[in-house]
């Protein structure tokens, strides 16, 4: 699907600008595409002199396949988090092309924070100046503004884990969520970081872009401020991280102090009742001439003595505070 949109005073409208009383044809300031089809990224490429990557392009791994000038077009491909507040978050790649003054974007399915933008846009207007480099900057913000969202959702989630963890009333079945809370929270973290770089990334080749395309100051100065954005976003990724990984240490340690814990009750207990054993196997002995066979007060003076080399163990752990 192929959307166009142009600027409407400070408002985002879609469909192509066409002024009063002219056919011709206004080039739009920006381009959506959304899960192209052949034909469609044949005729962007036709129409507008680019060469758009294909899908296993977008996903290519190396900054030079992601960052590159060809032609007089900045080509651009970022790492997107779609689902970030699902249960299943997912990263895609979105493509963004500067080319004088059109902006043009491709992914291959629908993203609902572009959405978000667009009805923003068109509804309450955008500041600033109405170029195509100042758009992708506006589009950049807003996926900017979502990431530190997720954020800081995530830091609140394990802020709620790190009180779970630390409680005294907590019980197995507990660490067995917290694990898995823990390893999903992870995920998203990692996944948020990964497009933060990406966008970290972006930013200095567009600022390199916008130098040779001589665009105004002001857009500048939001890219720059965009920049110190995304820096202080992946720090606090990293912090978020490193608390992770944190809370995954504490409850690993504490399912090793649980289970460590049931072993040293079998190991008291093999170690108490091994005297009582001892004794018993003794009287358990087929000899003609043992002393206590013969004596009345022979069969409660041995389970007397098998209590007393329980007890006596027991006492001995007990003193030491091994129990």
């Amino acid at each position: 699907m192929i959307a166009s949109f142009h600027f409407q005073g400070i408002h985002l409208k879609s469909g192509l600008a066409e002024p009063p009383g002219h056919d011709e044809f206004l080039r739009p300031v920006w381009i959506d595409l959304i899960n192209p089809d052949p034909m469609e990224i044949q005729r962007m490429d036709t129409d507008f002199a680019l060469d758009l990557p294909t899908q296993e392009e977008m996903q290519e791994i190396e900054v030079s396949s992601r960052l590159y000038e060809e032609d007089g077009a900045y080509y651009m491909t970022m790492i997107y988090v779609a689902n970030a507040l699902d249960s299943v978050p997912e990263t895609i790649q979105i493509t963004f092309v500067l080319k004088d003054d059109l902006l043009l974007s491709m992914r291959h399915r629908e993203i609902r924070i572009l959405s978000h933008f667009i009805n923003k846009a068109s509804t309450k207007g955008l500041g600033g100046s109405k170029s195509a480099p100042a758009l992708l900057i506006y589009i950049l913000e807003h996926i900017v503004d979502w990431c530190a969202d997720v954020l800081e959702k995530n830091h609140a989630e394990i802020e709620g884990m790190n009180r779970k963890i630390f409680n005294e009333e907590m019980h197995k079945k507990d660490h067995h969520d917290s694990l898995k809370q823990i390893a999903a929270t992870g995920d998203l973290n990692s996944k948020i970081r990964e497009s933060l770089a990406s966008l970290d990334r972006l930013t200095i080749f567009l600022g390199n872009a916008l130098e040779t395309m001589k665009a105004p100051k002001d857009v500048e100065g939001r890219l720059r401020t965009l920049s110190a954005d995304i820096r202080s976003l992946l720090d606090h990724a990293a912090f978020v991280s490193s608390k992770i990984v944190f809370l995954l240490d504490a409850t690993l340690g504490l399912v090793n102090i649980e289970q460590n814990a049931i072993i040293k009750i079998f190991s008291v207990a093999a170690v108490i009742f091994l005297p009582p054993t001892l004794v018993a196997s003794i009287y358990g002995m087929n000899f003609l001439h043992m002393p206590e066979l013969q004596w009345v007060a022979g069969y409660p003076f041995a389970l007397g003595l098998m209590l007393i080399s329980a007890a006596l163990p027991y006492l001995y752990f007990k003193h030491k505070g091994w129990l």
